[in-house]
């Protein structure tokens, strides 16, 4: 992920102390961080999905491209520096080989994700109902490419 900071070289860095709020989770504001250095935290309803060390590492991304609120807090857990891209559609429509790091990042997320979700599936085959809502999740991430196949062809 050290690559991506080449990308960044140039742009505005900011720095947040331990226990910043650098995104807050319900929150939009269009921008991406890039971390330069430091740890944060990833927390979703109170819950730590995550923390981040890893120079390149990527915050925001998907509030931006989805055009929604933050589904997450990113807090910093030591004294942090980060570029910021204040208006981040911008910014990603002008550079091609930032927003390929961003889908092969998200790729990424999504395989390792599913493959979880399918080991979750096989474990509990016929042992608890209310493990149905695995289906149920693994449903939804086949549902929204269903649905824009369906549009293109209206």
């Amino acid at each position: 992920m050290a690559d991506i900071l080449e990308y960044c070289q140039g742009l505005h860095q900011v720095s947040f102390k331990p226990g910043a709020v650098i995104l807050p989770e319900g929150e939009q504001f269009g921008r991406l961080f890039v971390l330069i250095e430091g740890e944060v935290e990833v927390i979703r309803e109170r819950t730590q999905v995550t923390h981040v060390d890893e120079p390149g590492s990527i915050f925001g991304e998907m509030a931006v491209l989805l055009d929604m609120p933050h589904t997450a807090t990113v807090k910093a857990l030591s004294p942090v520096r980060a570029y910021e891209i204040p208006d981040a559609l911008t910014f990603l429509d002008s550079r091609p080989e930032f927003s390929l790091h961003i889908a092969t990042m998200l790729a990424r997320r999504l395989y390792y994700t599913t493959s979880y979700l399918v080991d979750l599936q096989q474990q509990a085959a016929g042992k608890r109902q209310d493990l149905d809502l695995v289906d149920q999740i693994l449903a939804t991430l086949v549902e929204p490419a269903d649905l824009s196949r369906k549009r293109k062809k209206s």
